[in-house]
């Protein structure tokens, strides 16, 4: 079988590797390069992490993401990820999402422990307590490198025979006969074509128009002052009040070379992916504004730059892998999906296969399944 996948991110490469395992030939289509800076894979890093709140489902594929990784890491013959560990810290009554996260692992027979103030201030010496009424810490999770993951896979394709064609972007698809269109008049085809473009994907299918939103969200790479800089180079990932509707961060350590980034999951839900690139000085202002009373002497830690990058949201933050005739649309989305990548891509190969019913490669994407 030949499968055209269009889109050179995590989702349409890791689909591309498990249709590979699968022994189909398979010809990647991106619009730009690999890894593309534009696009939802193109950064320092990604987190994957088990707390998970009301999204339990979710939670519970993360150990096979986990396991996922594994398998793509010994294909690669690297392993593109360091264990950081998570930190999840609640400064108002509002810590539901976090009393679920510790349901969820208590019974996946993960270790974690609660952390009063006091506690926090002592381990992590970077953080302002004033206000913080308690803290969930697990060993478990850390960070992937996504530029690093994309590019590896990109190649290893390649070294396997396929076709990874970067700098080619796709005008039109045709799922019913599983045809592509570029963008310079040629067409390709075969037996099965996957559409995994992101926040380009409802120009492509316009069936998923008004179902997925591109959202720009911005994020701030910063130097930590010197006094805090060893204690940020061994923290854990950091969700402080990730569950509020407003004003939470998540703050990545600088590990394995790359730097310290702050952002928001607050989706703007507003922007276009072609344009909006450029971080202004009050993106950058806003999302360090989140940190203020929330980071000590926080005034001494130095912007290096923003970054920009587009999630694809949907209203539920579920994600979509759907059939259409001969074509498959993977949207793992809401800012939420490059820990599955692996799992998916696996996933997606053994639909389009036939070993897996799309209606249950549908509802497990979608985090109602656990396995």
């Amino acid at each position: 079988m030949k499968v055209i996948v269009v889109g050179g991110g995590i989702m349409g490469l890791a689909t591309a590797w498990g249709l590979h395992r699968r022994g189909h030939a398979v010809t990647v289509y991106e619009q730009g390069p690999i890894p593309n800076p534009l696009g939802s894979s193109g950064d320092q890093h990604r987190l994957i992490r088990y707390p998970y709140g009301d999204l339990t489902g979710y939670a519970r594929m993360v150990r096979q993401a986990y396991e996922a990784w594994q398998l793509l890491w010994g294909d690669l013959g690297a392993e593109h990820y360091h264990a950081s560990g998570t930190l999840c810290v609640v400064r108002d009554g509002q810590s539901g999402w976090v009393r679920q996260a510790a349901v969820d692992l208590g019974r996946m027979h993960l270790p974690f422990e609660e952390l009063g103030a006091a506690e926090v201030a002592e381990r992590y010496p970077f953080i302002d307590t004033h206000d913080v009424r308690h803290a969930l810490h697990t060993p478990s999770g850390g960070v992937l490198f996504p530029e690093r993951i994309t590019a590896a896979l990109a190649k290893h394709l390649r070294i396997e025979g396929h076709g990874v064609f970067a700098q080619t972007p796709v005008a039109g698809v045709d799922a019913a006969r599983a045809i592509v269109r570029l963008a310079d008049g040629k067409a390709d085809g075969g037996d099965a074509v996957v559409v995994a473009a992101g926040p380009w994907a409802d120009r492509l299918v316009p069936g998923l128009r008004g179902r997925v939103t591109p959202s720009r969200q911005v994020a701030v790479y910063l130097d930590p002052p010197a006094a805090y800089a060893k204690a940020w180079a061994a923290a854990p990932m950091i969700l402080d009040q990730v569950e509020a509707t407003s004003g939470g961060f998540y703050a990545v350590p600088p590990v394995a070379g790359t730097g310290l980034k702050i952002g928001d999951h607050t989706f703007s839900r507003a922007g276009d992916p072609d344009r909006d690139r450029d971080a202004s000085e009050d993106d950058i202002a806003r999302v360090t504004g989140l940190c203020r009373g929330r980071l000590k002497a926080f005034e001494d830690y130095r912007p290096v730059r923003g970054k920009t990058c587009f999630y694809t949201v949907t209203e539920d933050e579920r994600f979509i892998a759907e059939r259409q005739d001969r074509g498959w649309i993977l949207s793992p989305c809401s800012g939420h999906g490059f820990k599955f990548g692996a799992i998916i891509g696996l996933a997606a190969a053994d639909a389009i296969d036939g070993g897996r019913e799309a209606s249950s490669l549908a509802e497990w994407a979608a985090g109602r399944q656990a396995a």
